[in-house]
């Protein structure tokens, strides 16, 4: 069930007035998918630096709460802009451009939905494969894509997240499923 944006922006309010059980709520409800955004936009060679990053995000919001305005744009959109910016501002510190594909944590990240071996390896080839595709992607592309396929951010929502008009989030979108298409195209004839 998806939270309601009214009441995530109550509870960052309530944090602000003082209330000490507010923060860990509104944490409990996003803790998970700004944690996956993050360790995606890294890449899974860079697991600590994600915790590090995910730790450093939720610092910025309780210290910036009283900064938040449900009127610009709602806390889904707001946290996934301080964490977009904390790994931006990582990747400003480190230089780094292209990320290295994934690794073996990607076959941790497989679902097993094959009775037999075979599918088993196949399922986790295809896994690995995505991931790989995911991470060569640029990373305004990669970042759109995240939001909007795991974290589940509307157009609008990825917008306000990335600071650009919604047409380019539009465009970062669609690029990215092409890329993704084009990469994954011999798997389709394979798994379909």
């Amino acid at each position: 069930m998806e939270p309601d944006a009214a009441d995530d922006a109550e509870l960052l309010a309530a944090h602000g007035a003082g209330d000490p059980h507010a923060f860990a709520r509104l944490y409990d409800r996003h803790d998970r998918s700004s944690f996956q955004f993050i360790r995606r936009m890294l890449g899974a060679a860079q697991a600590d630096t994600a915790e590090d990053l995910h730790q450093e995000t939720w610092i910025s919001i309780s210290r910036n709460a009283a900064a938040f305005d449900a009127n610009k744009a709602g806390f889904r959109a707001w946290l996934f802009t301080i964490a977009r910016n904390k790994v931006w501002d990582h990747f400003r510190r480190q230089k780094i451009a292209v990320l290295a594909p994934a690794g073996d944590d990607a076959v941790m990240m497989a679902p097993d939905p094959g009775p037999t071996p075979l599918e088993q390896v196949q399922s986790r080839q295809l896994a690995e494969r995505l991931v790989a595709a995911v991470e060569a992607l640029p990373l305004e592309q990669r970042g759109a894509f995240i939001l909007f396929a795991d974290a589940g951010l509307s157009l609008e929502e990825i917008a306000q997240a990335t600071g650009v008009p919604v047409e380019t989030a539009k465009s970062r979108l669609r690029y990215a499923r092409v890329r993704l298409r084009e990469a994954l195209a011999s798997e389709r004839s394979d798994h379909v």
